[in-house]
């Protein structure tokens, strides 16, 4: 679902003075919630963490010839654009675990892409920094996504893979990256196993590959139209303030 709007089905009734006083009219019965649908955008997070995590890795275990980092930096470029669309769909669709992570991969590979085109003096201590933030974020998100199994997967993958990239980065040591790069791959496999889950289900609307949603997770999959407008008026997009 996303983001939904008010619209007052007549103009409201004027306030009449009754013994002095004006009484404003009930606006609850005049009031619809209009919800646009879209496709889960998550399937393309996903593949989008899984293929740059793919490139990136590989390189860290030297599978590539000297001199690749800028042809790596090129074509991970293009993650920065696909996981940004992803993180606008999800705000839209009231996700903000799903946008504010995918919002983030977006600028990491910005950044990392920058850095290893252009190796700027000392950028590898600066990537090393911002590996380490980057470590410390996915692990507060995944302290309250466990609920949503894949995403809470993706980021339990993500946190050692990133630390280590962080601790190669900062110390040079060469082992280290090795580390970094097979944590690599092994995120790219679990992001990638997410998005094939996800595209199944929505093609055949029904969970295929175990995911292991729980709690509010599970019941936007399978409870029923009730379950899913609980609460609704006070949803972002909604309500008057954030």
């Amino acid at each position: 679902m996303a983001t939904g709007d008010t619209t007052p089905e007549g103009p409201a009734a004027p306030m009449r003075p009754t013994g002095g006083r004006h009484h404003e009219p009930d606006l609850r019965d005049m009031t619809r919630i209009t919800l646009r649908p879209i496709a889960s955008p998550m399937p393309l997070g996903f593949y989008t963490v899984a293929i740059a995590s793919t490139l990136v890795g590989c390189l860290q275990l030297g599978m590539f010839e000297d001199g690749a980092e800028r042809a790596v930096a090129l074509t991970i470029l293009p993650a920065f654009i696909l996981q940004l669309l992803v993180g606008c769909l999800a705000f839209g669709a009231r996700d903000v675990l799903a946008a504010t992570l995918m919002a983030c991969f977006s600028g990491m590979w910005l950044a990392s892409s920058l850095i290893l085109a252009t190796q700027p003096p000392g950028g590898a201590r600066v990537l090393g920094v911002l590996n380490l933030c980057f470590a410390l974020f996915a692990l507060s998100m995944a302290s309250v996504a466990k609920p949503k199994r894949a995403l809470w997967l993706v980021l339990c993958t993500a946190v050692p893979r990133f630390s280590a990239a962080a601790a190669a980065n900062l110390t040079g040591v060469h082992w280290l990256a090795g580390i970094s790069g097979a944590l690599g791959l092994l995120l790219a496999a679990v992001a990638m196993y997410a998005a094939f889950a996800l595209m199944l289900e929505d093609m055949r609307g029904q969970e295929v590959l175990p995911i292991g949603r729980t709690g509010p997770a599970h019941q936007a999959v399978n409870g029923d139209l009730t379950v899913q407008l609980r609460n609704l008026e006070r949803h972002a997009g909604v309500r008057r303030t954030l």
